[in-house]
Protein backbone atom coordinates (compact mmCIF):
# COMPACT_ATOMS: atom_id res chain seq x y z
CA UNK A 1 0.00 0.00 0.00
CA UNK A 2 1.84 2.85 -1.30
CA UNK A 3 0.91 6.05 1.29
CA UNK A 4 2.30 9.64 1.88
CA UNK A 5 1.62 9.12 5.12
CA UNK A 6 3.35 6.01 5.69
CA UNK A 7 6.39 7.59 3.86
CA UNK A 8 6.26 10.73 5.66
CA UNK A 9 6.59 8.62 9.09
CA UNK A 10 9.62 6.21 7.69
CA UNK A 11 11.23 9.51 6.57
CA UNK A 12 10.59 10.94 10.60
CA UNK A 13 11.87 8.04 12.04
CA UNK A 14 15.55 7.71 9.32
CA UNK A 15 16.64 11.08 10.24
CA UNK A 16 16.39 10.44 13.51
CA UNK A 17 18.76 7.64 12.80
CA UNK A 18 16.26 4.93 13.89
CA UNK A 19 17.63 1.08 12.95
CA UNK A 20 16.69 0.22 9.22
CA UNK A 21 14.75 -2.89 10.68
CA UNK A 22 12.91 -0.51 13.37
CA UNK A 23 11.48 1.81 10.54
CA UNK A 24 10.50 -0.97 8.80
CA UNK A 25 9.36 -3.32 11.49
CA UNK A 26 6.95 -0.13 12.51
CA UNK A 27 5.77 0.75 9.24
CA UNK A 28 4.50 -2.56 8.71
CA UNK A 29 2.83 -2.39 12.16
CA UNK A 30 1.10 1.57 11.29
CA UNK A 31 0.11 0.03 8.07
CA UNK A 32 -1.50 -2.99 9.54
CA UNK A 33 -3.44 -1.19 12.28
CA UNK A 34 -4.57 1.64 9.85
CA UNK A 35 -5.77 -1.43 7.52
CA UNK A 36 -7.78 -2.63 10.33
CA UNK A 37 -9.46 0.72 11.61
CA UNK A 38 -10.72 0.82 7.40
CA UNK A 39 -8.06 2.95 6.40
CA UNK A 40 -8.93 5.85 8.67
CA UNK A 41 -6.58 8.14 8.88
CA UNK A 42 -4.78 7.92 12.39
CA UNK A 43 -5.44 11.49 13.87
CA UNK A 44 -8.88 10.55 13.44
CA UNK A 45 -8.62 7.37 15.65
CA UNK A 46 -8.56 7.14 19.43
CA UNK A 47 -7.43 4.99 22.68
CA UNK A 48 -10.48 3.15 21.68
CA UNK A 49 -9.50 1.90 18.36
CA UNK A 50 -5.77 1.34 19.58
CA UNK A 51 -7.51 -1.03 22.10
CA UNK A 52 -9.57 -2.56 19.39
CA UNK A 53 -6.28 -3.02 17.54
CA UNK A 54 -4.41 -4.77 20.10
CA UNK A 55 -7.26 -6.92 21.32
CA UNK A 56 -7.81 -7.78 17.45
CA UNK A 57 -3.94 -9.65 18.07
CA UNK A 58 -4.50 -11.07 20.79
CA UNK A 59 -8.05 -12.63 20.40
CA UNK A 60 -8.56 -13.51 16.70
CA UNK A 61 -4.70 -13.37 15.24
CA UNK A 62 -3.24 -15.00 18.39
CA UNK A 63 0.24 -13.44 17.82
CA UNK A 64 2.80 -13.75 20.16
CA UNK A 65 3.30 -11.53 23.20
CA UNK A 66 6.12 -9.78 22.18
CA UNK A 67 4.72 -9.25 18.70
CA UNK A 68 1.81 -7.67 20.52
CA UNK A 69 4.34 -5.55 22.31
CA UNK A 70 5.94 -4.19 19.43
CA UNK A 71 2.84 -3.56 17.95
CA UNK A 72 1.92 -0.87 20.71
CA UNK A 73 5.28 0.47 20.90
CA UNK A 74 4.68 1.40 17.27
CA UNK A 75 1.59 2.99 17.30
CA UNK A 76 2.89 4.75 20.63
CA UNK A 77 5.88 6.27 18.57
CA UNK A 78 3.00 7.35 15.77
CA UNK A 79 1.32 9.09 18.45
CA UNK A 80 3.44 10.79 20.66
CA UNK A 81 6.12 11.24 18.02
CA UNK A 82 4.63 11.90 14.96
CA UNK A 83 0.91 12.97 15.37
CA UNK A 84 1.77 14.99 19.02
CA UNK A 85 -1.12 12.84 20.76
CA UNK A 86 0.52 10.45 23.30
CA UNK A 87 -1.82 7.26 24.23
CA UNK A 88 -3.20 6.82 27.61
CA UNK A 89 -1.00 5.30 30.08
CA UNK A 90 -3.63 3.26 30.70
CA UNK A 91 -4.59 1.22 27.87
CA UNK A 92 -7.21 -1.59 28.64
CA UNK A 93 -6.48 -4.60 26.13
CA UNK A 94 -6.48 -8.43 26.23
CA UNK A 95 -2.15 -9.26 26.76
CA UNK A 96 -1.45 -12.41 24.22
CA UNK A 97 -0.78 -15.15 26.16
CA UNK A 98 1.09 -17.75 24.44
CA UNK A 99 3.82 -19.02 26.45
CA UNK A 100 7.33 -17.40 25.77
CA UNK A 101 9.57 -20.54 24.10
CA UNK A 102 12.00 -22.04 26.10
CA UNK A 103 15.38 -21.97 24.57
CA UNK A 104 17.14 -24.99 22.29
CA UNK A 105 20.40 -25.36 24.06
CA UNK A 106 23.13 -27.74 22.43
CA UNK A 107 25.31 -29.87 24.04
CA UNK A 108 28.97 -29.53 23.53
CA UNK A 109 29.35 -32.51 21.03
CA UNK A 110 26.31 -31.27 19.32
CA UNK A 111 28.17 -28.22 18.68
CA UNK A 112 30.84 -29.88 17.83
CA UNK A 113 29.66 -31.12 15.04
CA UNK A 114 28.04 -28.98 13.91
CA UNK A 115 30.86 -26.76 13.44
CA UNK A 116 32.78 -29.79 12.02
CA UNK A 117 30.47 -30.13 9.03
CA UNK A 118 29.43 -26.48 8.24
CA UNK A 119 30.20 -25.37 5.17
CA UNK A 120 34.22 -23.67 5.49
CA UNK A 121 33.01 -20.47 4.52
CA UNK A 122 30.51 -19.78 6.94
CA UNK A 123 32.39 -21.76 9.92
CA UNK A 124 34.16 -18.92 11.26
CA UNK A 125 30.93 -16.58 11.87
CA UNK A 126 29.26 -19.57 13.38
CA UNK A 127 32.07 -20.14 15.36
CA UNK A 128 32.26 -16.06 16.56
CA UNK A 129 28.16 -16.57 17.48
CA UNK A 130 29.04 -19.46 19.51
CA UNK A 131 32.17 -18.09 21.36
CA UNK A 132 31.91 -14.93 22.36
CA UNK A 133 27.35 -15.35 22.23
CA UNK A 134 26.68 -12.84 19.19
CA UNK A 135 23.77 -12.30 17.47
CA UNK A 136 23.55 -13.27 14.10
CA UNK A 137 23.16 -9.36 13.02
CA UNK A 138 26.34 -8.55 15.63
CA UNK A 139 28.49 -11.19 13.90
CA UNK A 140 27.59 -10.15 10.35
CA UNK A 141 27.84 -6.48 11.01
CA UNK A 142 31.01 -6.69 12.94
CA UNK A 143 33.90 -4.40 11.31
CA UNK A 144 37.62 -5.34 10.49
CA UNK A 145 39.01 -2.70 13.51
CA UNK A 146 36.23 -4.37 15.91
CA UNK A 147 38.86 -7.00 17.14
CA UNK A 148 40.56 -6.30 19.88
CA UNK A 149 44.02 -9.15 19.40
CA UNK A 150 45.67 -7.39 22.52
CA UNK A 151 42.57 -8.09 24.80
CA UNK A 152 41.14 -10.89 23.24
CA UNK A 153 37.54 -9.43 22.63
CA UNK A 154 35.30 -8.23 20.78
CA UNK A 155 33.69 -5.07 20.33
CA UNK A 156 29.83 -5.23 19.64
CA UNK A 157 28.47 -1.87 18.95
CA UNK A 158 24.87 -0.70 18.31
CA UNK A 159 23.41 -4.16 19.26
CA UNK A 160 20.09 -4.74 20.22
CA UNK A 161 18.54 -1.92 22.00
CA UNK A 162 21.75 0.52 20.58
CA UNK A 163 23.84 -0.90 23.20
CA UNK A 164 27.40 -1.31 23.04
CA UNK A 165 29.49 -3.75 24.98
CA UNK A 166 32.93 -5.75 24.88
CA UNK A 167 32.87 -9.58 24.47
CA UNK A 168 35.31 -12.50 24.98
CA UNK A 169 37.41 -13.88 22.60
CA UNK A 170 38.41 -17.55 21.98
CA UNK A 171 42.15 -17.54 21.58
CA UNK A 172 41.65 -20.24 18.99
CA UNK A 173 40.12 -17.69 16.57
CA UNK A 174 42.96 -14.98 15.99
CA UNK A 175 44.53 -16.73 13.41
CA UNK A 176 41.44 -17.63 11.44
CA UNK A 177 40.71 -13.90 12.02
CA UNK A 178 43.75 -12.41 10.82
CA UNK A 179 43.32 -14.69 7.69
CA UNK A 180 39.59 -13.31 7.45
CA UNK A 181 41.06 -10.03 7.55
CA UNK A 182 43.86 -10.66 4.91
CA UNK A 183 40.52 -11.79 2.47
CA UNK A 184 39.35 -8.78 3.32
CA UNK A 185 42.19 -6.55 2.21
CA UNK A 186 42.04 -8.24 -0.75
CA UNK A 187 38.53 -7.28 -1.56
CA UNK A 188 39.65 -3.70 -0.36
CA UNK A 189 42.49 -3.06 -2.76
CA UNK A 190 40.30 -4.08 -5.63
CA UNK A 191 37.32 -1.79 -4.75
CA UNK A 192 39.85 1.25 -4.40
CA UNK A 193 40.85 0.34 -8.00
CA UNK A 194 37.16 0.61 -8.78
CA UNK A 195 36.80 4.46 -9.85
CA UNK A 196 32.79 3.93 -8.80
CA UNK A 197 33.57 2.76 -5.33
CA UNK A 198 32.33 4.97 -3.05
CA UNK A 199 33.14 3.36 0.31
CA UNK A 200 31.32 1.20 2.82
CA UNK A 201 28.67 2.56 4.52
CA UNK A 202 28.99 3.97 7.82
CA UNK A 203 26.16 4.78 9.97
CA UNK A 204 25.05 8.66 11.23
CA UNK A 205 27.08 11.45 10.58
CA UNK A 206 30.82 9.26 10.42
CA UNK A 207 31.16 9.75 6.73
CA UNK A 208 30.67 13.51 6.79
CA UNK A 209 32.81 14.06 10.06
CA UNK A 210 35.57 11.73 9.09
CA UNK A 211 35.65 11.81 4.67
CA UNK A 212 37.91 9.50 4.48
CA UNK A 213 36.34 6.83 7.11
CA UNK A 214 34.76 4.94 4.23
CA UNK A 215 37.51 4.08 2.28
CA UNK A 216 39.85 2.72 4.89
CA UNK A 217 40.54 -0.97 5.68
CA UNK A 218 39.33 -0.75 9.86
CA UNK A 219 36.04 0.26 8.42
CA UNK A 220 34.98 -2.51 6.22
CA UNK A 221 33.20 -5.99 6.95
CA UNK A 222 34.73 -8.18 8.60
CA UNK A 223 32.41 -10.84 6.36
CA UNK A 224 31.84 -8.93 3.17
CA UNK A 225 29.89 -9.44 0.14
CA UNK A 226 31.00 -11.31 -2.64
CA UNK A 227 29.47 -8.35 -4.64
CA UNK A 228 29.27 -5.02 -5.14
CA UNK A 229 25.86 -3.21 -4.56
CA UNK A 230 23.44 -0.11 -4.92
CA UNK A 231 23.38 1.54 -1.40
CA UNK A 232 19.34 2.49 -2.07
CA UNK A 233 19.90 5.37 0.19
CA UNK A 234 22.76 7.20 -1.18
CA UNK A 235 22.93 5.57 -4.61
CA UNK A 236 26.40 5.34 -4.37
CA UNK A 237 28.07 1.47 -4.87
CA UNK A 238 29.21 -0.35 -2.15
CA UNK A 239 30.34 -3.16 -0.51
CA UNK A 240 27.90 -4.50 2.02
CA UNK A 241 28.45 -6.99 4.34
CA UNK A 242 27.44 -11.48 3.97
CA UNK A 243 23.48 -12.14 3.80
CA UNK A 244 22.44 -13.08 7.31
CA UNK A 245 20.04 -14.96 5.29
CA UNK A 246 22.88 -17.63 3.88
CA UNK A 247 24.18 -17.75 7.29
CA UNK A 248 20.88 -19.21 8.55
CA UNK A 249 20.50 -21.82 5.63
CA UNK A 250 24.25 -23.05 6.36
CA UNK A 251 23.27 -23.47 9.82
CA UNK A 252 20.21 -25.29 9.47
CA UNK A 253 22.06 -27.76 6.49
CA UNK A 254 24.81 -28.12 9.05
CA UNK A 255 22.84 -29.38 11.87
CA UNK A 256 21.23 -32.10 9.30
CA UNK A 257 24.00 -33.25 8.64
CA UNK A 258 25.26 -33.29 12.49
CA UNK A 259 21.49 -35.57 12.54
CA UNK A 260 20.90 -32.95 15.26
CA UNK A 261 16.76 -32.95 16.05
CA UNK A 262 16.74 -30.11 17.98
CA UNK A 263 15.09 -27.11 15.98
CA UNK A 264 18.64 -25.06 15.65
CA UNK A 265 18.90 -21.82 14.60
CA UNK A 266 21.42 -18.78 14.84
CA UNK A 267 19.98 -17.88 17.94
CA UNK A 268 20.82 -21.66 19.62
CA UNK A 269 24.46 -20.69 19.37
CA UNK A 270 23.79 -17.62 21.37
CA UNK A 271 21.73 -19.95 23.79
CA UNK A 272 24.25 -22.84 23.74
CA UNK A 273 27.32 -20.04 25.02
CA UNK A 274 25.18 -18.79 27.70
CA UNK A 275 24.26 -21.92 29.10
CA UNK A 276 27.90 -23.63 28.81
CA UNK A 277 29.03 -20.47 30.61
CA UNK A 278 27.19 -20.41 33.45
CA UNK A 279 27.57 -24.56 33.38
CA UNK A 280 31.64 -23.56 33.96
CA UNK A 281 31.15 -21.58 36.63
CA UNK A 282 30.45 -17.97 34.95
CA UNK A 283 28.28 -15.93 37.40
CA UNK A 284 25.19 -14.90 36.37
CA UNK A 285 25.87 -10.77 35.91
CA UNK A 286 29.24 -11.53 33.55
CA UNK A 287 26.62 -13.63 31.47
CA UNK A 288 24.41 -10.82 31.55
CA UNK A 289 26.87 -8.36 30.46
CA UNK A 290 28.07 -10.52 27.75
CA UNK A 291 24.66 -11.17 26.58
CA UNK A 292 24.04 -7.73 26.73
CA UNK A 293 20.71 -7.97 28.45
CA UNK A 294 19.29 -5.04 30.22
CA UNK A 295 17.60 -7.07 32.89
CA UNK A 296 19.08 -10.26 34.50
CA UNK A 297 15.64 -11.80 34.58
CA UNK A 298 16.09 -12.02 30.92
CA UNK A 299 19.49 -14.41 31.39
CA UNK A 300 17.90 -16.23 34.16
CA UNK A 301 15.92 -17.92 31.65
CA UNK A 302 19.56 -20.09 31.20
CA UNK A 303 19.32 -20.94 35.12
CA UNK A 304 16.16 -22.64 34.39
CA UNK A 305 17.47 -25.39 31.83
CA UNK A 306 20.12 -26.12 33.89
CA UNK A 307 18.54 -26.33 37.51
CA UNK A 308 15.38 -27.98 36.55
CA UNK A 309 17.33 -30.39 34.30
CA UNK A 310 20.14 -33.23 35.00
CA UNK A 311 22.13 -30.72 36.93
CA UNK A 312 19.28 -29.60 39.13
CA UNK A 313 15.74 -31.54 40.16
CA UNK A 314 16.94 -35.00 40.38
CA UNK A 315 14.16 -37.40 39.38
CA UNK A 316 12.38 -39.59 42.01
CA UNK A 317 12.48 -42.26 39.23
CA UNK A 318 16.43 -42.54 39.62
CA UNK A 319 15.97 -43.79 43.44
CA UNK A 320 13.61 -46.21 42.51
CA UNK A 321 16.11 -47.64 39.38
Amino acid sequence: MASPFLDHVAEFMTVRRYARRTVDTYIYWIRFYILFSKKQHPAKLSDADVELFLNYLANQRHVAPRAQATALNALSFLYSKVLQKPLSLNLEFNRSQVSPKLPVVLTRPEVAALLRLIDPKYKLIAQLMYGSGLRLMEAVRLRVQDIDYDYLSVMVWQGKGNKNRRVTLAPELVTSLKQQAQHVMQYFQADLANPVYAGVWLPFALARKNPSAPKQLGWHYLFPSIKLSLDPESKCIRRHHLDESCVRREIKIAARKAEIRKNVTCHTLRHSFATHLLESGADIRTVQEQLGHTDVRTTQIYTHVLNHGASGVKSPLSQLL
